[in-house]
């Protein structure tokens, strides 16, 4: 029995680690199983609405360019922001490693969500001054999408502005360790309220706007599960090991699901 549980002991962790990557893993199979099925569902429906579309709804070829151009460029957001996102979790990852080695790589996941805060909050609406003709209260009083990205933004540029604080040693008072968390579920619950206006047009809008909200969905549950484990993975029990695993796998998983984003 002695030897039996000195084997057990020595698996724990390897087992733990397994456990970790088989939840993000689990995400991303039933993310996309989801939405193949969403997409399914609405294409027979959308072809005959196209097929019945009077002439004169059709869009024009410069409408067309248009909305081909916010495709890409909203793809290209969520692409790049999911970079930024599986580098933090790989950065988390390899800590313990390579801290040792290269003591200032506490500081690179944090600046990673920094990053992302200032790419999303820049370039996430290019209607907006100084890219377009847009002033920024214009866009975030009259349009709630943009709003919402503006909102993301800056939950990005918090968190990671917070965890900085907190690598460097400024910021060392126990509630800290809960604002990542809360700011998760933060944004996973606004992802419910996500407008996006550029799947609203077109042939085939229907199965687009599935599509897109079958993605943001797993995003959502990502996300939550992102703040939950980042939580437990500050609580001093049993299971704190397994969890500070598990909470940079799933910044991984996210990362990967906005890296493949599609609409």
């Amino acid at each position: 029995m002695t030897s039996l549980s000195a084997v057990f002991a020595r698996s724990k962790p390897a087992v733990e680690s397994i456990l970790a990557l088989a939840f993000p893993l689990l995400i991303l199979l039933s993310s996309g199983f989801c939405s193949t099925a969403h997409a399914q569902d609405h294409t027979a429906h959308d072809m005959h609405a196209a097929m019945s579309m009077p002439m004169e709804e059709e869009m024009d070829s410069a409408m067309a360019a248009k909305l081909l151009a916010d495709k890409r460029e909203s793809e290209f957001n969520h692409h790049l922001a999911g970079f930024f996102v599986v580098l933090a979790g790989l950065f988390i990852l390899a800590e313990a490693d390579i801290r040792y080695r290269w003591p200032s790589v506490r500081y690179a996941w944090p600046l990673c969500f920094i990053l992302s805060g200032f790419f999303v909050l820049i370039w996430s609406d290019t209607e907006l001054w100084p890219f377009g003709p847009q002033s920024w209260y214009y866009g975030l009083t009259h349009h709630l999408e943009v709003l919402q990205h503006k909102i993301f933004a800056v939950l990005l540029l918090g968190v990671g502005v917070l965890e900085l604080q907190r690598a460097r040693g400024i910021l060392r008072a126990r509630w800290s360790g809960w604002i990542f968390p809360l700011l998760a579920v933060a944004g996973s619950s606004l992802l419910f309220f996500h407008e996006h206006q550029a799947g609203m047009h077109g042939a085939h809008h229907s199965a687009v706007m599935q599509r897109i909200q079958a993605q943001h969905f797993s995003f959502s549950m990502a996300g939550f599960g992102i703040g939950l484990s980042k939580g437990l993975a500050e609580t001093k029990f049993k299971w704190q090991p397994f969890f500070e695993r598990l909470f940079p796998a799933l910044l991984i998983a996210l990362g990967a699901l906005l890296m493949v984003y599609a609409e």
